[in-house]
């Protein structure tokens, strides 16, 4: 399982370059509008210390990470959902990822040309916001249209479905992000469906220094519990690549926020991670928040799932603590686990299947 997620926002405010400083591609961050057409797409691997540590524990050869797949589509502007700037073909790229990235400027640097008549980053969330809820009305009002008629005759799915989109549609003609609603989880299974642009989970990321960002501003995001983190692309951009001490003799923070941006994306579509290591290889697993046992087994392989007999369980810390396995079943910490068990997230698990 890999986790997709869209770099998102107007024109000019740093998208490519946190995509290039993120997975350290280079790629073209010409100061004009549209100067992204084609999505740039590359994959990461999720900073893990834990990995480092369950390596070294067991000498592994080798060691593998979760990995997310990036992608920099280019800046939507006003008018996007009827095609203005070159719309259309953004917003279907939007459409294929699994979580979004909102970059929204807050940074003042005249010689990088802004779209919009001033710095305002509520007003430019707005924009995003926007013209992703009128493409999913449009959307909706498409497959409302056949449910009606389906709905008339007695259709009990059908009649549900209608309930559900029509109930998105209220939401949506007040400006409201699917995201930030409470719905159930047949509503959001129906409406995944369509693969909606305002239900995928979103990170904001306010462009610039703490002090660029209104105290008002920052209010209304904690308010709302937007999840969201001030980073100074820029400044990040120029220190990839320099240890933290050269950091520090330069008068850059010493530690980058690209790791937290990174891991923060990982947990927007409430993934964890699970651990499997040995003398060949430690490697990160990626599971659903609340999978089973069977489950993390056919992330693994698929015959683990469906010939699943049992997992030996310890937690990656504890493991750690007992200086390894042997240590760790001499003192009983390896639990053995069923079909029922709910994996948590820093499990080192061995999987034992008739496969």
């Amino acid at each position: 399982m890999s986790l997709c997620i869209g770099i998102v926002g107007l024109p000019n405010v740093g998208k490519s370059t946190l995509f290039q400083t993120i997975t350290k591609k280079r790629v073209d961050c010409a100061n004009y509008p549209f100067c992204t057409i084609e999505p740039n797409i590359d994959i990461v691997a999720v900073p893990d210390k834990r990995i480092d540590q369950l390596t070294e524990l067991t000498n592994s050869a080798k060691k593998i990470h979760s990995i997310i797949k990036f992608v920099d589509i280019a800046g939507l502007v006003e008018g996007a959902s009827k095609g203005e700037g070159l719309g259309n073909k953004f917003l279907a790229n939007i459409r294929e990822v699994d979580a979004i990235i909102y970059v929204l400027r807050c940074f003042k640097n005249e010689k990088i040309l802004n779209t919009q008549s001033k710095i305002n980053i509520l007003k430019d969330k707005e924009i995003l916001d926007m013209e992703m809820a009128l493409k999913d009305l449009e959307t909706i009002e498409k497959r409302t249209k056949g449910l009606e008629k389906e709905s008339r005759s007695g259709d009990k799915e059908a009649i549900k479905e209608l309930e559900t989109l029509l109930k998105a549609k209220t939401f949506l003609e007040k400006g409201q992000i699917l995201a930030d609603q409470k719905l159930n989880e047949d509503e959001t299974k129906s409406l995944n469906s369509y693969q909606l642009l305002t239900l995928k989970p979103r990170l904001y990321l306010l462009n610039g220094n703490e002090n660029d960002l209104p105290t008002e501003t920052f209010e209304i995001f904690k308010k709302n519990d937007w999840q969201f983190l001030v980073i100074d692309i820029l400044t990040e951009f120029e220190a990839t690549g320099l240890t933290p001490e050269e950091r520090k003799e330069f008068g850059m923070p010493t530690e980058l926020k690209l790791d937290t941006l990174i891991r923060k994306s990982y947990k927007l579509l409430n993934l964890i991670t699970f651990f499997t290591t040995g003398a060949d290889e430690t490697r990160a697993w990626t599971l659903k928040k609340g999978g089973t046992a069977p489950q993390a087994g056919g992330v693994i392989h698929g015959d683990f799932e469906e010939k699943f007999i049992k997992a030996d369980v310890i937690n990656w810390q504890t493991l750690i603590d007992a200086n390894g396995f042997v240590g760790a079943r001499e003192k009983g910490l390896i639990r053995t686990e069923g079909k029922e068990y709910i994996v948590q997230d820093g499990d080192v698990i061995e999987i034992k299947s008739n496969a």
